[in-house]
């Protein structure tokens, strides 16, 4: 028997305490929340993905009845930015939430599981950490590496 220890770096901010690219990032997936149809869950995502050349690509969680047809804002943000920008290497992911009436969740919200395995994805591709930050409104988490959301992801076979 073989025991590891996993560990991730997570740090709380503050909105102020962040640079103006991800500062951006994070008023675009807010904005991009307005964009979700959400008519079963009443949870609005927005995701917003900021490029190595500075564009923004947003996303929001698309609701369908005959679930699971619908798909998450990360997964919509980041397969929009590889379809319209594949030369561009995914620097950063933002993620933000509201209700029905706009106010955002209190505190961060984390992506499941089959957006952290994309996100992962996305880093293998562009051999480039995905910085991820999680947007609430008493807090911010940042996440270095989409790797620290998903330790034991699913890679092929080696």
């Amino acid at each position: 028997m073989r025991q590891v220890k996993i560990s991730a770096k997570i740090t709380y901010c503050r909105l102020d305490e962040l640079h103006s690219d991800e500062k951006n990032a994070i008023e675009a997936a807010k904005k991009a929340c307005s964009s979700a149809y959400a008519p079963y869950s009443h949870f609005h995502v927005g995701a917003a993905v900021l490029l190595d050349n500075g564009t923004i690509v947003v996303g929001a969680n698309q609701e369908n009845a005959a679930y699971p047809s619908g798909l998450c804002a990360e997964r919509v943000a980041l397969f929009a930015a590889a379809s319209q920008y594949p030369q561009q290497k995914a620097v950063l992911l933002a993620i933000a939430a509201c209700n029905d009436k706009g106010a955002f969740t209190e505190h961060a919200i984390s992506p499941c599981g089959a957006c952290r395995q994309v996100m992962l994805e996305t880093e293998k591709r562009f051999q480039l950490p995905l910085k991820v930050l999680l947007y609430g409104a008493s807090e911010i988490v940042c996440i270095e590496s989409a790797q620290d959301l998903l330790p034991l992801a699913f890679t092929e076979a080696k």
